[in-house]
């Protein structure tokens, strides 16, 4: 199974085994609160970043997107000292997240049927809080984060870790996802890729 489906309703195919979603944009309604993180943080620095650019990367870890800023727009912001700012507000405002339905109502109806994870390009600290804001987070025996120090998608690795986790073949598992970094990584791991947006109406 590695093709990606564009569906107007989440099914999950008799044959997949394994559930694997992503936690921003997916199952949780917090894209809003890192982009309102990320404007803040580009304002205390007097600079701009311009939506398109943050929706381009839209699933890559914050330092690699503060690299893509300076390389594009010919800055040299403190990567680290930027990371560890816009994460720290994103941290505050993830309080009010809140579930993106369907995806979280097929979360929970395969809770207990199918063995599912959550894989993110998002630090640990904010996806753990995400998760038990949103009243899920008990549904996922694995969690997979930016701070899992594997390669951050479009890389399959994180998707790839999660399955053996699971115990379940890479072939047999679905992956939903909002970013087109997510949904490469998922089809190079081999896996269903479902693009959650149209179903979102994004």
């Amino acid at each position: 199974m590695n093709a990606a489906a564009r569906l107007t309703t989440l099914l999950v195919p008799t044959e997949v085994r394994g559930l694997i979603f992503d936690c921003d944009g997916t199952l949780a309604d917090t894209l809003p609160l890192h982009y309102a993180a990320w404007e803040e943080t580009f304002a205390t620095l007097g600079l701009h970043c311009p939506l398109e650019f943050l929706l381009r990367h839209n699933g890559k870890p914050t330092d690699r997107i503060v690299t893509l800023y300076n390389a594009e727009f010919d800055q040299q912001i403190d990567i680290h000292q930027f990371t560890a700012d816009k994460e720290r507000r994103t941290y505050a405002r993830l309080d009010r997240a809140q579930p993106l339905e369907p995806v979280a109502t097929l979360a929970r109806r395969y809770h207990g049927r199918l063995p599912m994870a959550v894989v993110s390009g998002s630090n640990r600290a904010n996806v753990e809080r995400t998760l038990k804001t949103i009243g899920l987070r008990e549904l996922f025996p694995v969690v997979l984060t930016a701070d899992d120090g594997l390669p951050p998608k479009p890389a399959p690795d994180l998707f790839l870790e999660a399955a053996r986790r699971l115990g379940v073949d890479p072939r047999d598992c679905q992956v939903f996802e909002d970013a087109d970094a997510g949904l490469e990584a998922a089809r190079c791991a081999g896996m269903l890729a479902t693009d959650v947006r149209s179903v979102l109406g994004l």
